[in-house]
């Protein structure tokens, strides 16, 4: 076992921003990883599911049954933020929060792992034959079949959301664990679809660890694991096509002379880790994939610097995972995701609460964009890269240019959000922002 690195020990607990650079950047990966197979199953899954989902909910009937969001350019964004220069490439925002259905990213993964669990029912059962017209899934025969079965999942709120409207639309029983000190609206709006919520004392890991117990000892029940699961991990993968077809359409090439850079929000790890293994498979070293953390829960960070197969939390170094960014506070990484990030993953930067804040409110006024604090923890990395020591020393190392840089902030949440919730998040950023500006004196 390697003793963790001492003086990332002392930063990390002193709760400073900070970004960290993973050495094990392009190593081998597992012998156990999904193949690039997996992720074109997963697709191939997602675009024959396409009429079923439009036939489900009339949100997706104008685009088909495809779940998706917009890639935006933020040119006001990029010159409001400060501290990066100019001439530093593109900017946009991968709108994951305004995601149809279930208002977040989690929908990728989440609709995913149902329709595939519907599918090996469904087949099983003799209801659709192998080639069938998925739509056939939401016939009457497959409904009453659906009825004897129940999914679960342990959730923070958005993969609970996702798992739980997918579920019930199909005739599901659904069950969402969460922590009792999860937000209220999330678990109203579970409940309102539907939805059982059971509540558990103790955080994301606790609510977990209860319902996947419960759903060993019940019959008929599919435990949606985001600790381990592939079908979700596979879902989340599946992004990269889309975002790759939407680079294209906006001019952006990405090649050795014009680098993409992504900046995703981490919790436990499965969306973030998807979306970075399927970019990988199709960029390989042109792609560059920063995950972002809080201050208090960088799980991933802890995981991948400690250079341990066994598992590590942020309770081991004695941070508290107390964050207002509820959708990001996981103690503890998934088991899956963690070995393929150690070899696929640029680094990892740590955002305070009162930067969550600022930025959320920073991306409101230039992009007029309603996002939630889990959803902001993304928009600092452009200025990671461009004004930090750490940052400045990633790129002389690759030898990479920003000035024909792509630059990718994937938000995650904020769609479903009560009105008066963000209007208490935007009042908070408004007071926050120019104290919050990012640190980088590592």
């Amino acid at each position: 076992m390697k003793l963790f690195p001492p003086d990332l020990l002392v930063q990390l607990q002193s709760r400073q921003p900070l970004l960290w650079l993973n050495p094990g950047l392009g190593s081998a990966m597992p012998e156990d990883a999904p193949s690039v197979a997996d992720v074109h199953a997963a697709d191939a899954r997602l675009v024959r599911c396409a009429g079923l989902l439009s036939m489900l909910f009339a949100e997706l009937e104008t685009c088909g049954g495809v779940i998706e969001s917009d890639l935006v350019e933020t040119p006001r964004l990029q010159r409001t933020m400060g501290g990066v220069p100019e001439g530093d490439g593109a900017w946009f925002i991968k709108a994951d929060h305004a995601l149809p259905v279930a208002g977040s990213i989690k929908a990728r993964g989440g609709f995913h792992e149902v329709l595939a669990l519907a599918e090996s029912i469904a087949i099983s059962h003799g209801v659709i034959d192998l080639d069938d017209d998925r739509g056939q899934l939401a016939s009457e025969p497959a409904r009453a079949l659906f009825a004897r079965h129940t999914i679960t999942v342990g959730s923070t709120g958005n993969l609970g959301l996702s798992i739980g409207v997918m579920a019930a639309a199909l005739g599901f029983n659904a069950v969402v664990h969460m922590s009792t000190d999860a937000k209220a609206w999330k678990k109203d709006r579970l409940r309102q679809r539907g939805v059982l919520v059971v509540e558990h004392d103790g955080d994301y890991a606790a609510a977990v660890a209860a319902g996947r117990e419960q759903a060993q000892a019940a019959p008929h029940t599919h435990f949606v694991d985001d600790e381990h699961s592939l079908m979700l991990f596979l879902g989340y993968a599946a992004a990269a096509r889309h975002l790759a077809r939407q680079l294209a359409e906006a001019g952006r090439i990405v090649d050795a002379s014009h680098p993409l850079f992504v900046y995703l929000p981490c919790g436990v790890g499965g969306a973030p880790g998807g979306i970075t293994f399927g970019l990988k498979a199709l960029f390989g070293p042109h792609v560059h994939c920063f995950f972002a953390e809080p201050v208090a829960s960088p799980c991933m960070l802890v995981q991948l610097a400690s250079q341990q197969n066994t598992p590590l939390s942020v309770y081991d170094i004695g941070l508290d995972n107390r964050t207002e960014a509820d959708g990001l506070a996981v103690g503890q990484a998934s088991h899956l995701v963690s070995p393929l990030m150690a070899a696929q993953l640029s680094g990892v930067f740590t955002v305070s609460d009162q930067q969550l804040y600022a930025q959320l409110f920073q991306v409101l006024e230039a992009e007029g964009m309603e996002i939630e604090p889990s959803a902001a923890a993304g928009v600092g990395g452009p200025d990671w890269l461009a004004s930090s020591d750490a940052g400045r020393a990633y790129l002389r190392r690759h030898g990479l240019d920003l000035a024909a840089a792509t630059h990718v902030i994937w938000t995650t949440g904020g769609a479903l959000v009560p009105q008066e919730e963000l209007r208490r998040f935007q009042k908070r950023g408004r007071q926050t922002s120019e104290a919050a500006r990012p640190c980088h004196n590592q």
